[in-house]
């Protein structure tokens, strides 16, 4: 069965009591016998034992392994670069080689009609 971590306790035994949930009201601890009766939650489908930051070490489920984990600084990507690539100096140049064949017949059309 599970035990959870929160931030706000309280507010999660709370809605779990809104859900039909048992908790902290004595009820016999089958699995989770190391859960505070505090933060036990008995339910139809079985257990759960919710705690707050504070008691985050009193955790059976948690490994020394799974905090350091956890407290690992995880990496950060490197940020995005905008490097062109060979097919956009491909483009660019055909494009302005296009753009000066345009520019070379235009201006010869207008030598013309003068």
């Amino acid at each position: 069965m599970p035990e959870q971590l929160t931030k706000h306790p309280e507010v999660t035994l709370q809605v779990l009591r809104s859900a039909g949930a048992k908790c902290g009201e004595g009820a016999v601890q089958e699995i989770l016998t190391q859960c505070p009766a505090e933060h036990f939650c008995k339910l139809p489908g079985g257990e759960l034992c919710v705690y707050g930051l504070p008691e985050a070490a009193r955790m059976t489920q948690f490994s020394a392994q799974d905090w350091q984990a956890l407290s690992a600084p995880q990496p950060v990507p490197p940020p995005a670069t905008f490097a062109i690539g060979g097919e956009a100096l491909a483009m660019g140049g055909a494009g302005l080689i296009l753009g000066m064949l345009l520019a070379l017949i235009v201006s010869r059309r207008r030598a013309r009609r003068r």
